[in-house]
């Protein structure tokens, strides 16, 4: 229902970060069928039996049901994706490049898209 997203990338233990901000929209059909075919047949099974972030009593209970999922697809050669699994994509708006300093005075570099291109910008800590 809304698109405006945002993700961050952090490498804390170099005291780096990347935030990228923009919309998502969803990828088509074709293009979860072509990623989905591409993962590890264990990871196509997974994505059968778990609906993703929803409460389970416990981990055997997902355990067996990814057992039942992994016989239902024994003799398939090729697994098909779910039909609730797929993805989307961040069209990119702004990214923020955060480099930490011990005196709090971070670097911080924006790049603001615009319609000529991208304005580079520096930001305050």
């Amino acid at each position: 229902a809304n698109p405006h997203v945002s993700c961050v990338f952090g490498w804390y233990s170099i005291h780096r970060q990347v935030l990228v901000e923009g919309k998502a929209t969803r990828v088509s059909e074709s293009e979860s069928d072509e990623y989905f075919a591409s993962r590890p047949r264990g990871s196509q099974i997974a994505a059968w039996a778990s609906e993703q972030s929803r409460a389970i009593e416990s981990r055997a209970d997902l355990d067996k049901h990814y057992a039942e999922i992994e016989k239902r697809f024994v003799a398939e050669e090729f697994i098909p994706r779910p039909p609730h699994w797929g993805g989307y994509r961040i069209i990119p708006e702004r990214f923020e490049f955060w480099k930490g300093r011990s005196n709090r005075m971070h670097d911080r570099i924006l790049f603001q898209k615009t319609d000529s291109g991208w304005k580079p910008s520096r930001l305050q800590p």
